[in-house]
């Protein structure tokens, strides 16, 4: 049934080929200064100089793919990557958990601009992903693959990093369904001279089914409010001051069971500012930037309330400089200071409260040399508060032949452990331990990209990791393990796009083996996962110029935990179309989005709810 569904799509695709009209829009730098809004932005990659750009793998995902596809949240956009799988505990607002190429849910780093935002007061330091939404984000980049000596702890499986930052293109968009839920949002930006003030706002209200009842039972309800506000002022041509504001309220009704299912509400408050001066010349690249990231999440179960907070302040310094037309390099360092605290009440009683802090030093060389070689070498030193001195690496050299690459990479990833782990307690005994040692991994990569044509490309990448000395329960306690027997990841990533003048295709998939110490497979880590992106500007004689755009996604059979006695099962595979389609009336943009065209009824995981098919009507101006 999936293959009939993938090969039924394929057609539709083949057959759709013709009627097309326009041109594909080329990307561009985004240059604020002289007010370029365009496809994608030039951000800066910390711990990278011009030619070991090569050593980085980024996947960028634009503001324009971002409204093609109609996301709501940053699942809508993350679940199309071939690298990341992702379970939530219900409809949208429920806690998310990300696992990037087979590792767990705590090994994926969070970033906004480029500064982790990881929330300190969670155990065991993962990101909630259910709780973030799109709606002003300008642009998302994903980092596959260990990356410590790019960014630090919690890099192990990767990266995601949120760009925050203005966008001169003002709009207001609303769209809603039959049962009154919208998403809603607003972007204004204000010039003068060489100063703009962007502001952006943006409200999530949604409530379709029951986390955990049956289609009778009461709706959980989301609400989320986002403010987002960027300034920039450039002093001279080379010089600007620039600084961003980011104020996110996501409340969530959750259920218990599925016999107890009201009373229950989440309210998730996160605050970020961050604060830089960067000089840019034609060979060199300074930033000084200081930020300050908070949350407080508030969980009232029928009177009894759980409180986390958070609190991270930190100052960082980047440099890059080009030597030569083969040679550049770059230098940083960086200095955070993490405070958590939280409380558990009711029948489960845990609380923890501690501060840690870490500086590191890193630098970069990247070197081109014979014909069209490239040697990229990253490090990093991170002097952890606990653990101490932690150095990782990575190694990345390419080959270049004509508009194709072909290379190979070394990475290492880090995690140091969270404060509870460190610190936390509970009514059951346990206490925390400051004695633990940082996991850490090793990563080997095989890649390439390969340009076929003007119109079509692909991009293959392999890799094989472990993970060793990682931190686990044992005895009322966390503790390295020290059985010398690692956690093994391997897989395949391959991408296909097609982009002509008349359509934009992207065929995606991904192939993995995530393996427990005793060799079994990890739980909710499919070993297959495929799809495909498919965007057309089509030319009707009944309906006039229209965009269609369709997602198809393929989330293999996997092992997951069973919600009631907690055995292990397999979990079937789901096959999800979701369709949008666009039209322009006098200069506003109309559109039609249908999720989960289908109607496929699932779980993942097992025991909660995921939305059925969901209808909205739209519009931009």
């Amino acid at each position: 049934m999936p293959m009939l569904k993938f090969l039924l799509i394929f057609f539709f695709l083949i057959v759709n080929y013709s009627n097309s009209y326009g041109k594909n829009n080329n990307s561009c730098n985004w240059d604020n200064k002289k007010q370029v809004p365009c496809i994608e932005i030039k951000a800066k990659s910390y711990n990278s100089s011009k030619y070991s750009k090569s050593g980085v793998n980024k996947i960028i995902i634009t503001k324009q793919q971002i409204d093609k596809i109609g996301a709501i949240d940053l699942i809508d956009v993350l679940k199309f990557s071939g690298n990341v799988n992702i379970t939530q505990s219900g409809p949208k607002g429920q806690q998310a958990s990300l696992f990037m190429r087979g590792t767990n849910s705590n090994h994926t780093l969070v970033m906004i601009n480029g500064i982790p935002i990881n929330d300190q007061s969670t155990t065991q330091g993962l990101h909630d992903f259910g709780v973030d939404f799109i709606q002003t984000i300008q642009q998302i980049e994903i980092y596959p693959g260990s990356s410590a000596s790019h960014f630090g702890s919690n890099a192990i499986g990767g990266a995601i990093n949120i760009i925050l930052t203005g966008d001169y293109n003002d709009y207001f968009s609303l769209s809603s369904d039959k049962n009154a839920n919208y998403e809603l949002t607003a972007n204004k930006t204000f010039v003068k001279e060489n100063t703009s003030l962007n502001l952006k706002v943006g409200s999530v209200k949604n409530e379709t089914i029951s986390v955990r009842g049956d289609i009778d039972d009461e709706s959980d309800k989301l609400k989320n409010y986002t403010t987002n506000l960027n300034y920039e002022n450039y002093l001279n041509f080379d010089t600007r001051v620039f600084s961003t504001l980011y104020l996110r309220q996501t409340k969530t009704e959750y259920d218990n069971s599925a016999t107890n299912q009201s009373g229950y509400e989440g309210d998730n408050k996160m605050g970020l500012i961050q604060i830089g001066l960067q000089k840019k010349t034609k060979f060199s690249d300074k930033n000084y930037i200081i930020y300050y990231n908070a949350y407080d999440r508030e969980y009232d179960e029928r009177g009894t309330i759980d409180t986390y907070e958070s609190e991270v302040a930190g100052i960082k310094y980047d440099f890059s400089n080009t030597l030569s037309k083969n040679l550049s390099v770059g230098i940083g360092s960086e200095y955070k200071y993490d405070w958590g605290y939280f409380k558990n009440n009711g029948s489960y009683q845990a609380s923890t409260k501690g501060h840690s802090d870490n500086i590191s030093i890193y630098g970069n060389v990247g070197l081109n040399f014979f014909n069209n070689y490239n040697l990229s070498v990253f490090t990093r030193n991170d002097r952890h508060k606990y653990t101490k001195n932690n150095q990782t690496y990575k190694i990345n050299l390419e080959k270049k032949i004509i508009d194709s690459s072909f290379g190979l990479s070394y990475m290492q990833g880090l995690r140091n452990p969270t404060l509870y782990e460190m610190f936390g307690t509970d009514n059951f005994g346990y206490s925390g331990n400051r004695s633990l040692s940082p996991e850490k991994s090793n990563t080997y990569e095989l890649y390439s990209n390969i340009k076929i044509n003007d119109y079509i490309n692909t991009s293959i990448r392999a890799f094989k990791s472990n993970i060793k000395n990682n931190i686990e329960y044992i005895s009322n306690k966390y503790q390295n393990d020290r059985d010398n027997i690692d956690l093994n990841q391997s897989g395949l990533n391959l991408n296909i796009n097609v982009n002509t003048n008349k359509i934009s295709t992207r065929f995606f998939s991904s192939f993995l083996s995530s393996k427990k110490e005793n060799n079994s497979d990890q739980l909710r880590r499919p070993e297959k996962n495929y799809g495909i992106e498919f965007s057309k500007k089509i030319k009707s004689n009944y309906f006039g110029n229209y965009n269609l755009n369709l997602l198809y996604n393929h989330y293999g059979k996997h092992f997951d935990t069973h919600s009631v006695n907690f055995s292990t099962i397999e979990m079937d595979s789901t096959d999800i179309i979701d369709i949008r389609i666009e039209k322009k009336i006098f200069n506003n943009n109309y559109y039609l989005k249908i999720s989960n065209l289908l109607g496929e009824n699932y779980q993942r995981p097992h025991g909660y709810n995921q939305d059925n098919r969901i209808i909205k009507f739209g519009f931009k101006y």
